[in-house]
């Protein structure tokens, strides 16, 4: 793959929240156009927090000059330390620091309410769960001097847009895999898709044409498919995670709208009130609320939200997100009787689902799942990113399918000037640094069973994970 190609495909993947006035030359030939922009329109504009899509601390702080302060939580202060080395992880944010803004106060830095909530609850419930009692999270402070050329744009990472890129991977690394393992994994991927049809049918249908779906309908069998095709497991939870942050008119939300914050709360409590099992193993391929106790659960979250409104939203929502996500651009499924179940036929028209499947199948496929995924894949992956970063000039590039405060630093731009403290929190929860740090952030990435929020062996001895 060569720069141009590479390139193209990057910044497709990222979502440009500063210039959606802008006439697009792909809108020309994308039959879901429209539909993208009325999106737009209407989660910006129709929703009680809708303003906070385009005006909130995460971005004033990367439209700020000066200096940039990040929240990282880490559980293995002691091993970052005595290395003197700080990798990323791959995950949401592809190959970076994974951290939350700090805004500056005469009190000390306020945490975002993401950052609150990872320090206080997520990452000490991680720990308890696994029955390490001898750690605790630690609160890093990064302070990153913003240099003169740094974009000033606001381009952020959207994950569920990877699909194509992963495709591309795929074919361009395949020789890593022996004849019968491409043959078994393609066999694989097709044999999800064509047993998904159905649901995919029906999300094309909704999308493309209109049609009317009933919402219990339309759950139960997203929630048929997605053990099938895992990555729908993604989509329903930033479908309903989108919904909470941008309709909620609870209290809480209230007062952090006034901060300029979505409260990431809300679908972090809805995260593990269904699913206390992903304390140490977070992994959205496994969210599926069940359809018949979905509106028990977001009323448990949050009683402001309508869940009858809720349920149709996800239906047309969740439809929109699979057609501009997963199927190839430009491309409308033709009827799906007609469908060619091979892999070449498919990855024309379902390109990024494919994508999409190889990128998760490989994480347990073969001889060395860890070689294929790890080494071969997020790695090849990474290194694409960061290209188009630098080329880009993101220092610290953000979680694009929404807003919420999920902030990494690029860790292979060039003279990236910045400081490190461990933290301490006060009685009114502001930080303040405690001991600066000499750390060297290494532009090469953790296994994400070593990190913080996905660690599947706290046992071994790690590295010095993101």
């Amino acid at each position: 793959m060569d720069f141009l190609d590479s390139y193209h495909l990057w910044a497709d993947a990222h979502a440009f929240y500063d210039s959606t006035l802008i006439p697009g030359s792909a809108g020309l030939n994308d039959p879901l156009a429209a539909q993208t922009v009325a999106w737009d329109q209407r989660l910006a504009e129709e929703t009680p927090n809708g303003r906070l899509l385009r005006h909130n601390t995460l971005f004033d702080a990367l439209n700020g000059s000066g200096k940039l302060h990040l929240l990282h939580v880490t559980h293995a202060l002691e091993e970052i330390s005595e290395q003197g080395v700080l990798y990323p992880s791959g995950g949401c944010l592809v190959g970076s620091i994974y951290c939350a803004p700090l805004t500056a106060t005469a009190q000390g830095l306020r945490m975002h309410n993401l950052a609150s909530y990872i320090l206080t609850k997520e990452a000490p419930a991680f720990l308890s769960k696994l029955g390490l009692t001898d750690r605790t999270p630690t609160p890093l402070i990064f302070e990153i001097d913003i240099p003169p050329q740094a974009y000033r744009g606001l381009a952020g990472i959207d994950y569920l847009r990877l699909g194509q890129i992963h495709l591309q991977i795929y074919s361009h690394l395949e020789y890593l895999l022996s004849k019968s393992e491409r043959h078994r994994l393609e066999e694989t991927v097709v044999g999800r898709v064509k047993n998904s049809a159905a649901f995919l049918a029906t999300a094309s249908a909704v999308a493309y044409q209109g049609a009317h779906v009933e919402a219990e309908l339309f759950l139960r069998q997203l929630d048929e498919t997605i053990p099938r095709l895992p990555i729908l497991g993604y989509v329903y939870f930033e479908a309903i995670a989108e919904y909470l942050m941008l309709h909620s008119t609870s209290r809480h939300t209230r007062r952090l709208a006034e901060l300029g914050e979505l409260n990431n709360w809300l679908y972090k409590e809805m995260l593990f009130a269904s699913f206390p099992t992903m304390a140490g193993k977070f992994d959205l391929a496994k969210f599926r609320p069940r359809p018949d106790q979905l509106a028990a659960l977001l009323q448990r979250v949050d009683a402001t939200i309508d869940v009858v409104d809720a349920s149709t939203y996800l239906v047309e929502r969740i439809s929109h997100l699979v057609a501009a996500r997963l199927f190839t651009p430009g491309e409308i499924p033709e009827a799906w009787h007609h469908t060619r179940w091979e892999f070449d036929a498919l990855a024309t028209q379902l390109g990024p689902l494919l994508g999409h499947l190889i990128h998760r199948e490989l994480r347990t496929f073969g001889r060395y799942p860890d070689f294929y995924f790890y080494f071969y894949f997020d790695q090849y992956k990474a290194l694409q990113a960061w290209n188009y970063w630098n080329h880009m000039d993101i220092i610290a590039p953000f979680n694009g399918t929404m807003p919420k405060g999920e902030i990494g630093i690029n860790p292979a731009y060039p003279n990236l000037d910045y400081r490190v403290w461990r933290a301490e929190q006060d009685d009114a929860g502001h930080l303040h640094p405690a001991e600066e740090l000499s750390l060297t952030i290494a532009p090469r990435l953790v296994d994400i069973k070593y990190t913080l929020m996905r660690n599947n062996q706290w046992t071994a001895a790690a590295p010095s994970a993101a």
